[in-house]
């Protein structure tokens, strides 16, 4: 009995398969260096095309000087404050670790008065800071110091990438002047393959896709920026120093989902142990209309740029954030949208209406 050999066809496409995966695969190692711009630059231009479309028409519809524009707006506006931010935390590095030492040999006065008359949480409290009045700040400031040290080592650790950052900005700015003037083109190409991928569905894949880009960069960038700005408006009116330092922590933490609270409220609390009610008491209300403001600007910017559930967004930013990083802001949403509108595509009518399930349980 013999052996039939393998059909030529069989073993062609499978060498054609492997062709074609190692082929992507060095041009993915080749990439390597310019896949985060990238990816930073194609996040930019989704976010901010509708801008540049309305800049280019008021500029007689030449889109050179559009681009122009936007890339002036771009390092005005977004990679300069960035680079500030980060150059500002590394340089004020050894500040910090001097205030913070300085902290473990304050002492608190006694309670106020008008803490002990607050109602419900008044004498609790007063008995907490009574304590802290008593055994000093060092138990806590020793509770404290290992998180600290170790967010210490990573801030010392970027000092020697300052300049490798500011880079990748430059590198991330010139991708995105090439995506605002060749635009219509790449945007072609991505549809093209997506509809030769998975026809109409994968045209729709597209589009939320970058729905979703863009209301995440409305919702959270624009947020961030508008939260940090007042807060560091905030800190220069009551005095509290190294205010520039704070507003760029603030921006980052505010970007990373914790919002200004982290800053603004040892801020108050310094001031209220300074002796500085007052100061205090504005700086308390400035921290509480910013962050009931941060409920209100974020869902309307994000409904305003995708149509989808907030807690998709917030679960994508957040575990984008833990799994890629600065970048995975903007991955993570995106990942979720897609798979979220391919998941409801693939039920389609097996979806139960509304009221069945109750009707068959009853």
């Amino acid at each position: 009995m013999s052996v039939q050999s393998p059909k030529p066809e069989l073993t062609r496409n499978l060498l054609a398969l492997l062709s074609v995966a190692l082929l992507l695969f060095m041009s993915l190692w080749v990439m390597r260096p310019f896949l985060g711009p990238l990816i930073w630059a194609t996040m930019v231009v989704v976010s901010t095309w509708p801008m540049m479309r309305a800049v280019q028409a008021r500029l007689w519809g030449r889109r050179g000087l559009a681009t122009s524009v936007m890339v002036l707006v771009l390092l005005l506006l977004l990679f300069v404050p960035l680079s500030v931010a980060l150059s500002t935390v590394v340089t004020h590095a050894d500040s910090v670790v001097t205030l913070f030492n300085s902290l473990s040999e304050a002492k608190l006065p006694e309670p106020p008065q008008w803490l002990l008359g607050l109602p419900l949480v008044g004498e609790t409290l007063g008995g907490l800071w009574h304590r802290v009045a008593v055994d000093g700040v060092g138990p806590i400031v020793g509770m404290i110091k290992p998180y600290f040290g170790s967010s210490l080592k990573w801030v010392a650790s970027q000092a020697g990438n300052l300049g490798l950052i500011g880079m990748q900005f430059m590198m991330t700015v010139a991708i995105a002047a090439i995506l605002y003037l060749y635009g219509e083109s790449a945007a072609r190409g991505v549809r093209g393959f997506a509809l030769r991928l998975a026809g109409t569905q994968g045209d729709q894949v597209i589009t939320l896709a970058g729905q979703a880009i863009r209301g995440v960069a409305l919702g959270l960038v624009v947020t961030a920026m508008v939260q940090s700005a007042l807060g560091g408006l905030g800190l220069l009116l009551v005095g509290v120093p190294f205010a520039g330092l704070l507003t760029a922590v603030m921006f980052m933490a505010c970007l990373a989902q914790i919002g200004v609270v982290l800053v603004l409220g040892p801020a108050v609390a310094w001031l209220y142990w300074s002796g500085e009610p007052t100061w205090g008491t504005v700086l308390l209300v400035i921290t509480t209309l910013i962050t009931l403001l941060d409920n209100v600007l974020r869902p309307w910017l994000i409904k305003k740029g995708a149509d989808l559930p907030l807690l998709l967004i917030f679960a994508g930013v957040i575990g984008g954030l833990l799994a890629f990083g600065l970048v995975g802001l903007f991955i993570g949403p995106v990942v979720l949208a897609v798979t979220y509108t391919l998941t409801l595509a693939w039920i389609g009518d097996q979806m139960p209406k509304e009221g069945q399930a109750e009707a068959k349980q009853s």
